[in-house]
């Protein structure tokens, strides 16, 4: 299926010469005197990298028909990530390098949504925040009450993380997947 460029969303998935793109941004221009530009910030889904890319404006784009599925994440083995899916419990192993630093932000028992194109998982897309488990953290220092004063804490998934001087192990604390920092402590 093709599409023009004024129906361009953001993180549709495209087809460009045999490779799949996430539509970040985009700007179409129609300068006086010339043909039409579109700019596109895409992400490549397989690698992703990240970068602008030029086409002409009046070129129509072919959408990747990607299927986005909840998956609760079962296990790890030195090779793959196990996830099964709850509604049909087939279960498929996923890359490490598919899931990138996502291990960081789930433990066991965590639903993720799945990105496939053609049955094949090509990427996850991950909640904007979580709740982790502070399982190690240092002692606050007597006498230190200057603002903004951070420790740091290891949480169950083995990220390490700076937080606050009253953050105590066994705590849990909600984290920002895309910098992977401290929002706020959580119940």
């Amino acid at each position: 299926m093709t599409i023009s460029s004024s129906e361009i969303k953001r993180n549709m998935t495209i087809m460009i010469d045999n490779e799949i793109f996430q539509i970040l941004e985009w700007q179409h221009r129609k300068p006086p005197k010339a043909p039409p530009t579109l700019t596109l910030k895409v992400k490549n889904i397989k690698t992703g990298n990240v970068f602008e890319k030029k086409l002409q404006g009046n070129r129509p784009l072919t959408l990747a028909r990607t299927d986005k599925r909840p998956f609760q994440y079962l296990y790890s083995d030195s090779t793959s990530h196990t996830f099964m899916n709850n509604e049909t419990f087939e279960q498929i192993n996923i890359e490490p390098s598919i899931l990138g630093n996502a291990l960081d932000f789930i433990v066991e028992g965590d639903i993720i949504e799945v990105i496939s194109f053609q049955e094949k998982p090509i990427s996850i897309d991950l909640p904007i925040s979580v709740i982790l488990e502070v399982v190690d953290t240092e002692q606050a220092v007597r006498g230190d009450t200057a603002t903004n004063v951070t420790k740091n804490a290891t949480l169950n998934t083995g990220l390490k993380v700076q937080v606050p001087l009253f953050i105590e192990s066994g705590g849990k604390i909600k984290i920002d997947t895309r910098t992977g920092q401290y929002i706020e402590r959580s119940n």
